[in-house]
């Protein structure tokens, strides 16, 4: 029998998102820029990454980072960068859709996420995934980001539910040991369909046709 988890804790980008890479690829070359250009520049640019670091954060605002990264890519347009390059990645329904019938079914979901800033873009908005948790634990709110404990520890307080009855999905591997640590058993979240087959292992879901119940 499965473990009998309580709560459900979600990561957003490359959980309840798909087809982040291809919408920034195919973004940066629309501007003339190379296709890994937006990698590149947050990922391995010393500036780029110290720039997201604090948009994680709340070190910096969205506005702001706008400004700055885009003339690091050398865009003379920074008005909603980060909206414009996320504006085709598409929400991840089937993920999406088990964390509905899991809370449907009674567990408390949480939205434990890295920011990358909410105005005037909000990504959460944009894939409708605000009204699916009962707890949300931003890190530009909340001034700390994974993978630093505290913000687990924050989103097990607001959840009120004890570490051995969660469960965590994130697809950045770096982010699951400290979830571990605190006694939360992790899912690696890879493709929507492995994700979706493994969550519904893991929480006893099972398919009664129009929707899936404990």
């Amino acid at each position: 029998m499965p473990h009998r988890y309580r709560a459900l804790l979600l990561d957003f980008a490359g959980v309840l998102t798909v087809g982040i890479r291809a919408a920034h690829e195919s973004w940066c070359v629309a501007q003339g820029l190379a296709p890994d250009a937006w990698e590149a520049t947050l990922g391995r640019h010393p500036d780029g990454r110290r720039y997201y670091r604090a948009l994680e954060i709340g070190a910096m605002t969205q506005r702001e980072w706008n400004r700055r990264t885009a003339a690091l890519m050398g865009l003379a347009d920074h008005d909603n960068l980060m909206g414009r390059a996320w504006s085709a990645v598409r929400p991840a329904e089937d993920v999406i859709g088990l964390a509905r019938d899991a809370r449907a079914a009674g567990l408390r979901i949480a939205l434990l996420s890295n920011s990358f800033g909410l105005d005037p873009y909000d990504p959460y908005a944009h894939c409708g995934v605000w009204d699916l948790a009962d707890v949300h634990v931003i890190s530009e709110r909340e001034r700390v980001a994974k993978p630093d404990p505290a913000i687990y520890r924050l989103a097990l307080d607001r959840l009120g539910v004890p570490a051995h009855e969660c469960l965590f999905v994130d697809d950045n591997p770096v982010n699951l040991p400290p979830a571990r640590a605190l006694g939360i058993t992790t899912v690696h979240a890879t493709t929507q369909r492995e994700t979706v087959a493994r969550l519904s292992t893991a929480l006893g879901l099972t398919d009664t046709g129009d929707r899936m119940s404990l």
